[in-house]
């Protein structure tokens, strides 16, 4: 049986932009733009786009 074509390696290896943070790199962006100060809820954080 072989393997369906999405589930196969792509030529530049895997990596691909991802368009969903991770809190903790939510918090640090958040830290460069100036809108987070410590202290801070980490629950229910501004959406944000990663860098580009």
């Amino acid at each position: 049986m072989t393997q369906h074509n999405s589930f196969k390696a792509s030529k530049a290896g895997g990596k691909k932009n991802r368009t969903v943070l991770k809190r903790f790199e939510r918090v640090d962006l958040l830290r460069k733009r100036g809108e987070w100060s410590d202290g801070q809820r980490v629950i229910g954080l501004k959406k944000t786009k990663p860098e580009e």
